[in-house]
């Protein structure tokens, strides 16, 4: 009996031993269940080729060797370098809450020189093969690892989807038939028409979106299909689709098609579409329906991968559309509502211009404007991009205000990589919009203490919009002129989100107005310094060394 007795107590130690040693193992990273509103979100916006290369065995493909323009060739980042930023928890610490990054379908294989030099298609908009993944970007299976990464974290994904045009012609790229595309003429912007049936620019073929004739598909594409042993399946595919729709096989519905097998197969979350004003807006009230039938799909066949009960998202760039327009877009012939074709937010171009007004002015014109007139829907802020010449803040002087007005504002924000990090967009030797596109500047984070410090703000200011959807799709209160002190409270059913935010208060001890927002006796944090409060006689007061305070519930 004693033999068993101590047995079963040498048995108790080990177990408990190995238990302890599990406890001190680093936990595995969990995503956080914070309530995800689209309109107000957190979306981090960044070029493919441009933000951490993760595969060098594919720096170089279909012989894509040339001299190029200053950063005009491939540089090499990938979908597995988005991985590892994945998997190393950048994205968490920031905040994020959807990543758009640019196209990955397959580029022309050669480049062109648009007068700035030798270019290739690093940035995604020069399609050759709308089926097919660029090897330079990375694979089918990546794409796959990539997005079920990031809803593991509460990520969603956003492609970016092409329509209006193809990739430029050259000498290894043949021009797309003369049914699919025109050649010419050039748009010069002065009505609809002149807006819609032309190309944005010499050599970019502009696809017949607004024809309904059926077309076959292009020669070139049939026997690469052929040759990659796909013919076949593609084929039975689009035979499929054009059975269930009832669509004409005109060119849009073919590309329509093409786009959302990556939600069916993926499960992607939304699409970000491109140059969406040079089409018939009637294009993407289709594009719609077909994207939202296949995310219906892929929740169907995937149960246990739904995220939530959102329906898919779109977001517009209609070049120079701005928030004062509301749902409206005037072409001077025509005036468009994009959001009534298809559309749940429209980047918004004005934003960077109300950004050097003061805060109330911003937080106060935007919430009236999302709150009223363009209610259901949402805009997209931005202070930089990667074809905006005039950022807000070009030298990078203003990385915290930045940061403040972006992240604080109503609407989505969406951080262009490096905004984080003060990456520069003044570069030597460029020219045009190469200048925007540098690579993320990585090695600035892990040396350079004034990198470390912005990069903390943005982390701070990210995660707490993630956690309260009232920052981004709330109702905005100013409750204090001086110091500056403002609420937004955020309800849906019977989901409420509140926050009282002061900016621009002393260091040191300050006393902050909450008012009815949050009655007295309750315990409050300040999530940018860490610091507890209690609510007493409509007000508190803490001492932190910052001139910020991000109040939440504790």
């Amino acid at each position: 009996m004693k033999k068993y007795l101590t047995l079963i107590v040498l048995t108790l130690l080990f177990i408990s031993t190995c238990s302890e040693a599990q406890t001190k193992k680093k936990p595995t990273h969990k995503a956080v269940k914070a309530h995800f509103i689209w309109e107000g979100a957190n979306l981090y916006f960044l070029m493919t080729d441009r933000f951490y290369n993760g595969d060098l065995s594919k720096d170089v493909t279909f012989g894509r060797d040339k001299p190029a323009g200053k950063l005009r060739g491939f540089e090499g980042g990938d979908l597995r370098g988005i991985i590892q930023k994945l998997d190393e928890g950048y994205f968490d610490q920031l905040g994020v809450n959807a990543i758009w990054f640019t196209p990955v379908v397959e580029q022309i294989h050669d480049g062109v020189d648009e007068g700035t030099g030798l270019s290739y298609g690093f940035h995604g908009y020069w399609t050759r093969d709308w089926t097919s993944l660029d090897p330079n970007f990375g694979t089918k299976k990546d794409l796959a690892e990539l997005v079920s990464k990031a809803h593991a974290k509460g990520i969603r994904i956003v492609l970016d989807g092409v329509i209006n045009h193809t990739g430029p012609v050259t000498v290894m790229d043949t021009v797309w038939p003369e049914a699919w595309v025109r050649t010419g003429p050039q748009c010069d912007y002065k009505n609809f028409k002149n807006t819609t049936e032309c190309t944005l620019v010499a050599n970019l073929p502009d696809v017949k979106t607004e024809s309904n004739a059926n077309v076959a598909l292009p020669p070139f594409l049939i026997e690469k299909w052929k040759a990659e042993g796909r013919y076949d399946k593609e084929v039975a595919s689009l035979e499929a689709f054009f059975k269930r729709t009832g669509y004409p096989r005109a060119p849009r519905y073919y590309i329509i098609k093409w786009l959302t097998d990556y939600i069916t197969e993926f499960g992607i979350d939304g699409y970000r579409a491109d140059t969406v004003k040079h089409t018939d807006e009637s294009v993407w009230y289709d594009f719609k329906t077909e994207c939202e039938y296949s995310f219906a799909t892929w929740k169907k066949n995937n149960p246990s991968k739904v995220l939530d009960n959102n329906t898919f998202y779109t977001i517009a760039e209609v070049y120079n559309y701005g928030i004062s327009g509301g749902q409206m877009f005037d072409f001077g012939d025509k005036k468009v509502n994009y959001f009534e074709h298809g559309f749940n937010s429209m980047i918004n171009f004005e934003f960077k211009w109300d950004a050097k007004r003061d805060y109330e002015f911003l937080f106060s014109k935007y919430s009236d404007k999302l709150n009223k007139e363009l209610k259901g829907y949402s805009v997209l802020n931005y202070l930089s991009s990667h074809d905006d010449g005039q950022p807000f803040d070009a030298k990078r002087e203003k990385s915290i205000e930045s940061a403040t007005k972006l992240l604080l504002s109503p609407g989505v924000s969406q951080i262009y990589y490096g905004d984080e990090t003060a990456r520069s967009l003044v570069v030597p030797d460029t020219q045009g919009d190469a200048t925007l596109r540098s690579f993320m500047n990585w090695e600035e984070i892990k040396s350079n203490p004034a990198t470390q410090k912005t990069l903390l703000h943005w982390q701070k200011l990210g995660r707490f919009r993630k956690s309260h959807p009232s920052v981004g799709a709330g109702v905005h209160q100013e409750l204090s002129t001086s110091p500056y002190v403002f609420s937004r409270t955020f309800t849906k059913g019977d989901f409420t989100d509140k926050v009282v935010i002061g900016l621009d208060l002393q260091k040191g001890k300050k006393k902050i107005t909450i008012g009815a927002i949050f009655k007295n006796g309750t315990k409050l944090k300040d999530a940018y310094s860490g610091k507890q409060v209690k609510v007493i006689s409509g007000k508190v007061t803490l001492d932190t060394e910052f001139d910020i305070v991000l109040l939440e519930l504790n």
